[in-house]
Formats: C-alpha cells, sequence, structure tokens
C-alpha cells in the first residue's frame, strides 16, 4: 500500500539534515528556480498582492523571499512542528548567514524586493497548520515549492493537494509552483525515508489543466551538486487559478 501523508509524522522532518545537503550553498537547480520565479514576479506590480501563501512552507526560505516583492503579506502554512520552529527562528533572530547570497541573487533579479533579506522576511507570517485545512479562495497569489510529490505515495493524493493549492486563491489569483521530477521515495540524512510520487511535465499539465489558465510548465535538469534522490530534475510551473466550475 502506498504511504499517505497522514502516516507520516512530520513533526520529525529532518531540518538540519535537509537544510545542510539542499540550502547551505545556492546550488545551480535553486539559481534557476529563483531565475524563472523573478520573471514571474517581475510581471506583478510591487506590494500589489494584499496576502499570499506559501503553501507548505517547509524551512526554505528562498520562496518567501520572491513573493516579497509583490504581496504585502506571506503566509507560511507549515504543519511540521520542527519546520515552524525553524521558520520561526528566522523571522524572530537575523536570518542565518547561509541564506544571504539566495536574497542576493533574488534582489538582482528583481529590484523591487525590500533593500534587505530581513524586511522581506518581516512580510512573513509562520502559520502552523495542515494546508488542507486552508479555505478555498482566500489569497492573491499562491506559492508551493516541493510539497505536493513529496508528501505522499498516492497519485490520487497528489492530485488533490494540487486542487487545494489551486483553489486556495481567488479565481484568477497567481499561482507559481516547483515540483521534484520524478522523485521516488527519498532518504534525507542517514536514515530517515520520505514519501515521493514521481510526476514529470506532462502529469503536471494534466493535472492543472482543468484548475487554471494561462498555464506554463518548464523543466531543469537534474543538479549534480545535490544529493541524489533519485529524481531527473525540476518542473516549474506559472498559472492564474480558473473558476471552480472550470474543473
Amino acid at each position: 500500500m502506498p504511504t499517505l501523508n497522514d502516516d507520516v509524522d512530520w513533526d520529525s522532518w529532518p531540518v538540519a539534515d535537509y537544510l545542510a545537503e539542499n540550502y547551505r550553498e545556492l546550488h545551480p537547480c535553486d539559481a534557476a528556480v529563483i531565475a524563472h520565479h523573478s520573471a514571474f514576479y517581475r510581471r506583478l506590480a510591487p506590494d500589489s498582492i494584499e496576502r499570499s501563501v506559501e503553501f507548505g512552507a517547509g524551512p526554505n526560505l528562498y520562496p518567501l523571499m520572491l513573493a516579497a516583492a509583490a504581496s504585502r503579506r506571506i503566509d507560511a502554512v507549515e504543519a511540521g512542528a520542527a519546520n515552524v520552529a525553524y521558520l520561526q527562528r528566522q523571522l524572530n533572530r537575523a536570518p542565518e548567514a547561509s541564506w544571504l547570497p539566495f536574497y542576493t541573487r533574488c534582489r538582482n533579479l528583481n529590484p523591487d524586493l525590500p533593500t534587505t533579506l530581513a524586511r522581506a522576511l518581516s512580510r512573513v507570517l509562520v502559520v502552523h497548520q495542515d494546508v488542507r485545512a486552508l479555505p478555498s479562495g482566500g489569497y492573491g497569489l499562491a506559492s508551493m515549492h516541493f510539497v505536493a510529490e513529496g508528501v505522499t505515495e498516492d497519485f490520487a493524493e497528489f492530485t488533490e493537494f494540487c486542487r487545494r493549492f489551486a483553489r486556495s486563491v481567488v479565481p484568477g489569483g497567481h499561482l507559481v509552483a516547483a515540483f521534484m521530477e520524478n522523485m521516488p521515495t527519498y532518504r534525507i540524512g542517514p536514515a530517515s525515508k520520505w514519501p515521493g510520487c514521481p510526476v514529470n511535465p506532462d502529469v503536471i499539465t494534466e493535472v492543472f489543466t482543468p484548475l487554471t489558465q494561462q498555464l506554463a510548465v518548464t523543466r531543469i535538469d537534474v543538479d549534480p551538486t545535490l544529493p541524489d534522490y533519485g529524481d531527473s530534475g525540476m518542473v516549474l510551473l506559472t498559472a492564474v487559478s480558473a473558476s471552480p466550475s472550470a474543473g
């Protein structure tokens, strides 16, 4: 039987191992995601989004940085206690220095961002909550990074996470996302095992076509500077949410 989201103890997510493997330096794949997303955010007027959401924030700060150009408030919604504690430490104290190169890259690509990382993160509110409990239509913009395909092994549940993500914004609201491509169940650190649902650009297009308009899906190749999680790269998405009657 596939592992479902509710089968997993998300409070025990290995934050230190995850950051050490992925975010203590700016890897080429994340530089590519930042470049792709910055082009998306530059199309939006500064401070034009009253409220946006990072859908399953985890401990990754760069999606929150990117959203700060357009969003006056960013809800970082996260269910796992360890991830919530890490995010709150980054907001309540000076952010760790390893995040500064990420912010430099973000601001070089989008000068509408606040002048400092601390000012960008001052727009973030950490919300300790399961994203599935979010009401529909609560936001003008939703961002999601490596969540729907990394919380379940079941394709139907993956699809439902994507539907909830698309419906978290008002009709016509903005969507931006990144997915690991073809990632199976994977390990972080020496032992911890986590669910994965392998997806690719065709799958993402099929899932989001009935939910969105102006859908654009692209991909980037696997990054050899990262640990081998079994993936084949990343899939990137931008869209606007369609009305619920459309799908």
